[in-house]
């Protein structure tokens, strides 16, 4: 772990992998700095930015340990899906199975929140097993919102459209982002996500 300045306010914490990141992040908020502003986990790093001293900040951080059990630790969101998605045999293929091998796979999966950003409401979603499915070589212009996608580690959803180059599998019709509700935001690092078939029954 190595603890950097991030300008006059904030320190970043750099961590190995994306596994020690949510243990700290989940420890972190368990045992909140004082005068922290923002806690903001990404894939590496955790920020922490502070209205008071960046000394007192650091020697709080040193004493952080990092949980072991923090994929099990956050609340459970159900997604249902419609696995109809534009990319569901690429990634079949990429997968070595059938397309309905892919989707009782994500299905079967208990994804995390690890952190969000790209868009308002994305979340990065890992699992805990090794998917590593490449971007497409040519990405979208526009990808619609609610779509379900993979690429690298990651599965996630796009809250509104964008363009994007993740790899599409499927559809939702759950709002992930909608700013007239409290919070807007269904995806927060650390929450738990299931995928649910939805054309299944």
């Amino acid at each position: 772990m190595r603890i950097l300045p991030a300008g006059d306010s904030a320190l970043l914490v750099e961590l190995d992998d994306l596994d020690e990141v949510l243990g700290y992040y989940t420890a972190l908020l368990a045992d909140r700095p004082v005068d922290a502003v923002d806690i903001v986990p990404a894939a590496r790093t955790v920020l922490v930015t502070t209205l008071g001293s960046l000394d007192v900040l650091h020697r709080h951080l040193l004493g952080v340990q990092p949980l072991t059990t923090a994929r099990s630790a956050g609340d459970l969101l159900e997604v249902p899906v419609w696995y109809d998605g534009e990319d569901l045999r690429d990634v079949a293929e990429l997968l070595d199975c059938s397309p309905a091998e892919v989707v009782e796979r994500h299905t079967g999966e208990e994804w995390t929140v690890a952190f969000c950003g790209f868009a308002p409401g994305f979340g990065y979603l890992t699992g805990t097993s090794d998917w590593n499915i490449p971007r497409r070589s040519s990405p979208r212009t526009k990808v619609p919102v609610g779509a379900v996608g993979l690429a690298g580690e990651f599965s996630g959803v796009y809250p509104r459209e964008s363009p994007g180059g993740w790899q599409l599998i499927g559809r939702t019709e759950l709002k992930i982002f909608d700013q007239q509700r409290d919070p807007a935001a269904l995806f927060h690092p650390g929450r738990r996500v299931r995928f649910v078939d939805a054309g299944r029954g």
